[in-house]
């Protein structure tokens, strides 16, 4: 196990900062979860000389080969099992800033969080995360089919946006597979992160994207066609 700060400290300088805010913010989330009211920069400013630490300490076991494994997933399971919202919040940068001492069998923890106090503010904060551990690991890149063909909408929205901002390193098969699969949904989130993933892939590739709508445009939503050509025009003339 990583010696590590006394994330305690932290968890008590977090109730600390409750405010009025914790109301509005909640609201904001449709009241899918308690908030203390820290908004995003206080929150991280909070969090920085902890994860500083948590860096140094993580170096120094890089150096030292360990087998063990760096990321502590005791800090990440309990911050992420307290009500308040800003602590998946925490979790979320903290596994974003270790990103690169992920193992390949971490992807299973990382499913855990996405289908676990889902909504789609955690779930779109860990999807960079996901995607640097699958484009390191490419042999984890069927998981991303498993996902794109399950039953939970956050893992199927997870497949197929986990490619964005990659631009040319896009995995262009993969992309039109894990779509194709969550075709059909009348689910918003899925819809709208389908858009949101073709919408970005067309700034590389818009004839790809255009091909993709045609091919499947009887199967797409109105929702993920306006969300895909927002930057371009093509008409959908099957509603």
């Amino acid at each position: 196990m990583p010696a590590l700060v006394n994330t305690d400290y932290l968890m008590e300088e977090m109730y600390d900062h409750r405010s009025e805010d914790a109301v509005a913010m909640a609201k904001y989330q449709r009241d899918q979860f308690p908030f203390i009211g820290i908004k995003s920069q206080l929150r991280r400013d909070i969090f920085k000389p902890y994860l500083k630490e948590m860096k140094r300490v993580a170096k120094v076991q890089a150096k030292e080969n360990t087998d063990e494994d760096i990321i502590d997933w005791a800090f990440v399971k309990a911050f992420w099992d307290l009500p308040e919202r800003e602590f998946q919040y925490i979790v979320c940068d903290y596994l974003k800033e270790m990103k690169q001492f992920l193992k390949p069998d971490d992807l299973e923890k990382l499913q855990e969080l996405v289908i676990s106090k889902s909504w789609w503010d955690s779930v779109d904060s860990l999807v960079k995360t996901i995607g640097y551990l699958v484009h390191q690991h490419p042999q984890l890149k069927s998981v991303m089919v498993d996902w794109s063909q399950s039953d939970n909408i956050w893992l199927k929205r997870t497949a197929m946006i986990y490619q964005l901002g990659m631009k040319a390193q896009t995995d262009v098969d993969l992309l039109e597979i894990t779509c194709a699969n969550c075709l059909g949904s009348s689910e918003f989130f899925i819809n709208k992160g389908m858009g949101w993933i073709l919408r970005d892939y067309a700034k590389t590739n818009q004839t790809w994207v255009e091909n993709f709508l045609k091919n499947h445009e009887s199967d797409l939503s109105n929702l993920t066609w306006r969300e895909a050509t927002k930057y371009f025009y093509l008409e959908k003339n099957q509603i």
